[in-house]
């Protein structure tokens, strides 16, 4: 239980490796706040995974696209709970077109979710951490190593790199430390269908593990970030990828 007593807030937690981080928080004794924009009864059904297994948890919707809905979010974490510990920055969106099919709506969509919304929730985040606190972007390999079609998600993830250091730095002397996870190919409702047939069999040969991620891998790297036993760690965008 080494994140006793810790209030943590998951952004895009109704599923896939959100919902997989917050369980494991839940697990580790922290109370976690389970964010959603439009899928309560997923993000309700965490809740009860986390509170089935004597955890803490609650859902509370917000977009984290929207400035207004961002603040909604962390004034209810106020209210409910008077300070915060741990962010972890999940919700994101992944739109894969060619670049002679982009539009600036995909782009936006993207940027104001994935990199914009990151930094929406640091902001208010850092109003409720007291003298120390752990932020956690997910981020993704394909920051440095983008296949076909993905040029306007990949350079979120490199944003979202960036923008971890970036933080850290600042942040540091607050005693907050910022750090991001970079997960490989791992099966979530986001992605299923996209490791189909031959494009499937060529990533995992080139995973030297031998198969995709699943939630429950990038989980406990979570933790780790969100506890003590990294507290000299920051700066670190770190790949859970299976090599």
């Amino acid at each position: 239980m080494k994140l006793e007593g810790k209030i943590a807030v998951v952004t895009g937690a109704s599923k896939g490796i959100g919902a997989g981080i917050a369980k494991a928080l839940g697990a580790a004794g922290a109370t976690v706040v389970v964010n959603y924009a439009s899928s309560k009864a997923d993000a309700d059904a965490v809740v009860a995974q986390i509170q089935g297994q004597g955890g803490k948890a609650v859902a509370i919707q917000a977009d984290i696209s929207l400035s207004a809905d961002v603040v909604r979010l962390f004034d209810t974490v106020r209210a409910d709970f008077g300070a915060l510990d741990i962010l972890v920055n999940n919700a994101g969106v992944a739109v894969f077109q060619m670049i002679e099919d982009l539009t600036e709506d995909a782009f936006h969509q993207q940027f104001n979710l994935n990199v914009l919304g990151y930094l929406l929730a640091v902001r208010e985040a850092v109003k409720l951490f007291g003298p120390s606190g752990s932020i956690i972007n997910i981020s993704s390999i394909l920051s440095t190593d983008p296949y076909l079609a993905s040029s306007v998600y990949s350079a979120t993830k490199g944003a979202v790199d960036t923008l971890t250091f970036a933080l850290a730095r600042e942040l540091g002397p607050r005693g907050i430390r910022v750090n991001s996870i970079l997960p490989g190919h791992t099966n979530t409702p986001a992605t299923e269908g996209n490791f189909a047939g031959a494009f499937g069999e060529q990533l995992i040969a080139g995973t030297p593990l031998g198969r995709f991620g699943e939630p429950e891998d990038i989980a406990p790297l979570a933790v780790f970030l969100a506890s003590d036993d990294s507290h000299w760690v920051t700066g670190e965008s770190i790949r859970a990828s299976g090599g």
